[in-house]
């Protein structure tokens, strides 16, 4: 127990003189699907990073590569390309080692955020870092480095997979089998409701680097979408500040005492990391506690959006560099607000969407985008959402849904269209899967939903017959054909006389002589004398 006690302040004080643990972060996984080879087919988790840009309410589908040199990704790949082979290609994550032992951010020297910037330069759309275990953890920026001006411009999906998935798919590779892998977001945040709840874990510290600067950038360019949509009522917005407690065995020190109020029970960092100059982490905290407060009132007058207003005025009007990181300066811009609200804090600048916690670069299009996922938006107005295209006639593989695009071949005019969508996509011709049009002189013209057979020059195309036969033969046949037809009509009328004359005519002939023999002798005929009986007169 006294173990375990002692680890704990260890690990607290760590944090207390600035130098933050790996172990706060809350791992935030998306599937990872893999479709080929059929060997690897199936969903996987991943771990997002925290830079770049997350594509929330979306899919990235790619063709993975893993490079035979530089596979840490550590260096620059001056002579490799990652961009897709093909115009309209899919495109191509990387799969880079985490490589040698590591500490909360760098391995062997090289920051995670590097790899990423090494793959994006060399045309990849995301990088996939295997861990040595099957453990999974949260990819960081770099807390201090002045030489990290890459980042602002950062924006490649980075993941971490596990030791065992980064295995199979090198061996997959080796053995000539194409990886494609899809990487999903749809998912990434919950969505329980018509209304979005989100959280923004801040700080008041203005001289923090690179992440107060990303800080501070955020707040400025989202500030009027997140007043309109609170506003109208599609969102509901909180702000927090991380505070930590000083142990109770150092709050006598110097450094507990120029870092926390309350006897030691909220704490921040010193700004400077020096404890003999500038700024102390306990007026970090008392500017944290103010902005919170502001929020507080606002949002129980019914104007929680004016947090960002007395935020960015803040950040404008009482900067440490201008020494007016005070109370007075606080209260000036409060003041300016008539009744106030509003406020702000954290270990590092963050959003949390729906109880998730938002993963990656505070870039102003893809908050919003992660905000509005459970709304539907049309990504195929965007590059296409990556899916194949004919320009010539408009028509597009991209199918907007729901929950994100989907590249799935068009049917157009009842014909469909084949391929995967996302590099080709073809109608069926059916000049060649039809029996029809196969003579030696036929022509065949495919059409929507049907096709046409036709002949050269001078020839005539015969369906029944699947031929093609000249009009000089057309009408030689023809003519032969009357001549037939008449010629057979005359016999026929010859044969009906004669049979009428020597058949038909003999026969009424006798009938007739047989009745008239009745009442009168005929011609060549013997008088027969008639005996009567006695008594007749």
């Amino acid at each position: 127990m006294r173990i375990w006690k002692l680890g704990f302040v260890i690990c607290v004080w760590f944090l207390f003189t600035a130098e933050y643990c790996l172990c706060r972060f809350v791992v935030e996984n998306i599937n990872l699907k893999v479709t080929s080879p059929d060997s690897l087919k199936g969903s996987y988790k991943c771990a997002l990073a925290n830079f770049g840009i997350p594509r929330y309410g979306g899919t990235l589908r790619g063709l993975v590569k893993y490079p035979k040199e530089n596979q840490d990704a550590c260096n620059s790949f001056n002579d490799v390309s990652f961009k897709p082979d093909n115009p309209g290609g899919l495109p191509v994550f990387v799969l880079a080692d985490r490589g040698g032992k590591n500490t909360c951010l760098v391995v062997s020297g090289c920051y995670f955020s590097n790899k990423s910037w090494n793959a994006q330069n060399a045309g990849a759309a995301a990088i996939l870092v295997t861990h040595e275990t099957d453990d999974l953890l949260t990819m960081d920026l770099p807390e201090h480095d002045p030489t990290a001006t890459y980042l602002e411009n950062l924006t490649i999906s980075s993941v971490f997979i596990t030791n065992s998935l980064g295995i199979s798919i090198k061996k997959a590779l080796e053995d000539i089998n194409p990886v494609l892998v899809t990487l999903d977001w749809t998912e990434a945040l919950p969505h329980p409701d018509e209304r979005v709840e989100y959280e923004f874990w801040t700080n008041s510290n203005d001289e923090c680097g690179l992440k107060c600067d990303s800080q501070l950038k955020f707040v400025k360019t989202f500030k009027k979408v997140a007043q309109a949509l609170e506003q109208n009522g599609h969102t509901q917005f909180t702000p927090h500040y991380i505070t930590w407690y000083c142990p109770e065995e150092y709050t006598s020190s110097e450094k507990c005492k120029s870092q926390c109020i309350n006897h030691g029970r909220y704490c921040a960092p010193d700004p400077e990391e020096d404890f003999s100059k500038g700024y102390t982490g306990k007026e970090v905290v008392v500017q944290n506690l103010i902005q919170a407060c502001f929020y507080k009132v606002a949002n129980e007058s019914g104007k929680s959006w004016l947090w960002w207003d007395y935020v960015t005025d803040f950040s404008t009007h009482c900067q440490m560099k201008e020494q007016q990181y005070n109370k007075d300066c606080a209260h000036k811009v409060i003041a300016s607000f008539g009744s106030g609200t509003r406020g702000d804090v954290a270990i590092q600048p963050t959003l949390v969407i729906n109880n998730r916690q938002y993963r990656g670069r505070l870039d102003n299009k893809a908050v919003l985008k992660a905000i509005c996922s459970e709304i539907e938006t049309n990504e195929c107005l965007v590059d296409n959402g990556g899916c194949w295209i004919d320009k010539v006639n408009n028509i597009t593989a991209c199918k907007d849904t729901f929950r994100g695009k989907v590249c799935e071949c068009p049917i157009v005019n009842g014909v469909k269209y084949v391929g995967d969508g996302y590099t080709h996509c073809e109608h069926i011709n059916e000049c060649k899967e039809k029996k029809a049009c196969q003579c030696s002189k036929c022509k065949c013209k495919n059409t929507w939903g049907s096709y046409e057979c036709s002949c050269a020059a001078n020839l005539l195309y015969l369906k029944e017959h699947d031929i093609c036969i000249s009009t000089k033969d057309v009408n030689t046949r023809d003519g032969w054909g009357f001549g037939w037809v008449f010629f057979g009509l005359i016999a026929i009328g010859v044969i009906g006389y004669v049979f009428y004359k020597y058949r038909v005519r003999r026969y009424m002939d006798s009938e007739i002589r047989a009745i008239m023999a009745q009442y009168m002798p005929l011609d060549g005929e013997v008088d027969v004398p008639v005996t009567r009986s006695h008594g007749e007169i």
